[in-house]
């Protein structure tokens, strides 16, 4: 991205716009005066500030500016500004829009300081057509101010900055990350409960309304905070009350307007325009002429002066007063007595407002420590009733509908959520104080604790509760009850015994594994009682066939090995790891040794080998060698043998006993 380094003015920006001016900046872009050489008009071009497209938020700005783009594009209305293109410029995001020649409404009313009823009715009719336009297409704009109301030079009213319009379906503030729109108009809703509704809207253009008559808004402050609990907590003034001028039907059109529950206004600008068009006819020449005077601190000067008596003025002698003594001793007598009784009065009277000062002080004194001014008393709910002469508690009460009544009563609280079977989640289970009309202490620190229910308590069954090898798996009854189950099911008798399942473990649970479910709902459950118990079977003599069907039977586990036997047939079993009727378990490990019949050897031929080598041959096969030499052993040969060779032969009999080979040497 390139950086901008200079004022776009006397440039021209995509070959199509001659920047000739600048006409305002704000606090997001500046908008210069432009030519549109291509149609030949002038047009309006707002360019982003060059600190937001290179800083952090980029993305945020850059959207709303598209938003803004979108939004009044979307709607077809003499009352919007038009806008007719978007681009960017060096980096720097720009809006095209329809060039307005004229003031806005914040310098009008500056420069009027205040308007008439027709001047102010006329304005809000077209905002409210313009408007109407807007919530049709399912965009609010979320920022209706006398900023954002521009007047043209032929005094129509033409709306600007849809930059924080978004589609009535979408609109919360949430989705911006901040407050957005100006303290002085936000609807209580859009504070409090994070909503931009279209009769948001309607109450920032009541606001306006209200301001327009009377030179000032409803709640003002200098810090936004306070001004915005105002909006949440208090209802919007009476324009009757504050200015008894206002004709009445202006007032109660402009109190619907800024009603503090959303569904006391109307349900949109529409709506609000139907009303109005049916109040313009009822009101009288006088009415729509009428515009409120500023009274100033004079008036209230003259007012208060108006209040004081008069001192008396001094004596003037009349033009028959006589000059003699008696009658000058008889007024001086009568002065001095009026001063006399001047005194006196005024003594009693400087007693009675001594007395009644310290019964008030006294009073209040005890008001403020002791009585109604010591405490607040807890409000009642609108949607709990309670019977005559009974206590009455706050079970059951919504609480973000009591959370208002507590606010304006500006009674400190702290909630805390809790879990209930029979209390609707949202609603009220207890509070402490418990019961409506007892006191809240206002000092130390004293507050109003409020339960408020979080509906039936949920938990979710663990996927791995039947994976014996996990945490929750391995004792899954005390899984369920951890996690707060507790209409669990288990009948020990359905319980089965399994070869792979762990004794404890799960073999089926309902619902399934993943299920989310409240606390209360039956589960029911199927237990493992591992492998079953199995005595070791006989099988010593028997042939492997027949064993192995034996032990398969008895779901244990075998290995088997051969050899050689003299005594046992072979294919049969010489022996077991286990001994026959041991107590054993399904897929314990059992070891068995099968016959291979005696061990053969075939006899080697040895004829022709000399006595000692033949034997040595013989006996290293196992067998046994015996020596016959009928005829004398001169020379110690071999000649006959017995077995003959390439004879089969057991190496051994019955008994154990090697087989004898017989040799005849000469």
């Amino acid at each position: 991205m390139s950086e901008v380094t200079e004022s776009p003015v006397g440039r021209m920006i995509d070959d199509r716009y001659q920047v000739t001016r600048r006409i305002a900046e704000g606090g997001m872009a500046t908008v210069y005066e432009a030519t549109d050489v291509k149609l030949g008009r002038t047009v309006a071009i707002k360019v982003m500030h060059v600190q937001l497209a290179q800083g952090p938020h980029r993305d945020q700005f850059v959207q709303r500016f598209q938003r803004e783009a979108r939004s009044a594009a979307a709607i077809a209305n003499p009352h919007i500004v038009q806008i007719y293109d978007t681009g960017e410029f060096e980096g720097l995001d720009y809006l095209v829009m329809e060039y307005v020649h004229g003031v806005n409404l914040r310098y009008e009313m500056n420069r009027q300081r205040v308007l008439s009823v027709r001047e102010t009715l006329r304005i809000v009719g077209e905002v409210l057509d313009g408007l109407a336009a807007a919530h049709a297409a399912g965009v609010v704009h979320r920022d209706i101010k006398p900023e954002n109301i521009l007047i043209n030079d032929r005094g129509r009213v033409q709306i600007t900055d849809f930059g924080l319009a978004k589609a009535a379906s979408q609109a919360t503030l949430a989705t911006t990350g901040m407050l957005l729109g100006t303290a002085a108009y936000l609807a209580p809703e859009m504070i409090e409960d994070n909503q931009a509704l279209p009769q948001g809207d309607l109450y920032s253009v009541g606001i306006m309304a209200w301001e327009m008559l009377t030179g000032e808004v409803p709640f003002a402050s200098d810090n936004p905070v306070t001004m915005v609990f105002k909006h949440v907590h208090e209802d919007v003034p009476t324009l009757t009350v504050s200015h008894p001028g206002v004709p009445k039907r202006v007032s109660d059109f402009i109190a619907h307007l800024t009603a503090r529950h959303v569904e006391d206004r109307p349900v949109d600008a529409t709506a609000a325009l139907q009303e109005l068009q049916t109040l313009m006819p009822t009101l009288t020449p006088a009415e729509l002429s009428y515009r409120t005077v500023d009274a100033g601190p004079q008036a209230t000067s003259v007012l208060s002066s108006s209040m004081i008596p008069a001192p008396p003025s001094p004596s003037q002698p009349s033009s028959d007063a006589r000059s003699d003594d008696t009658a000058t001793e008889t007024i001086d007598g009568m002065a001095d007595d009026t001063s006399r009784r001047r005194t006196t009065r005024i003594a009693i009277i400087v007693g009675v407002i001594l007395a009644v000062a310290g019964i008030i002080g006294g009073g209040c004194a005890w008001w403020y420590f002791l009585g109604p001014g010591s405490y607040w008393t807890v409000p009642s709910a609108d949607d709990v009733t309670c019977a005559d002469g009974q206590t009455c508690t706050l079970k059951g009460a919504d609480f973000t509908s009591y959370e208002r009544a507590l606010k304006v009563a500006g009674i400190p609280y702290t909630t805390t959520g809790q879990y209930s079977d029979d209390v609707a989640r949202g609603d009220i289970i207890s509070s402490d104080p418990a019961n409506i009309g007892d006191r809240v202490s206002k000092r130390n620190g004293e507050t109003m604790t409020v339960i408020v229910s979080k509906g039936v308590r949920e938990a979710t069954i663990p996927d791995d509760i039947t994976d014996a090898s996990s945490d929750n798996g391995k004792t899954p009854l005390d899984t369920l009850k951890r996690l707060g189950f507790d209409n669990v099911t288990h009948d020990d008798s359905q319980d089965q015994y399994s070869l792979d399942v762990p004794e404890g473990a799960l073999l089926s649970i309902d619902p399934q594994p993943g299920t989310t479910l409240k606390h209360n709902e039956p589960i029911t459950v199927t237990l493992s009682k591992g492998p079953m118990p199995v005595s070791m079977p006989n099988i010593v003599g028997e042939t492997k066939d027949d064993a192995l069907s034996s032990l398969n039977e008895a779901k244990l586990k075998v290995t088997t090995s051969e050899m050689y036997s003299d005594t046992v047939e072979a294919g049969k079993v010489i022996s077991t790891s286990v001994k026959a009727g041991t107590q054993m378990h399904w897929g314990d490990q059992v070891n068995i040794v099968v016959s291979k019949g005696p061990e053969m050897v075939t006899i080697p031929d040895v004829r022709g080998k000399s006595e000692s080598e033949a034997k040595q041959t013989l006996e290293a096969l196992g067998l046994k060698v015996e020596i016959s030499a009928p005829l004398g052993d001169l020379t110690q040969t071999v000649r006959l043998q017995d077995p003959a060779p390439g004879q089969q032969v057991r190496l051994r009999d019955t008994k154990g006993n090697a087989t004898t080979v017989t040799l005849t040497v000469v």
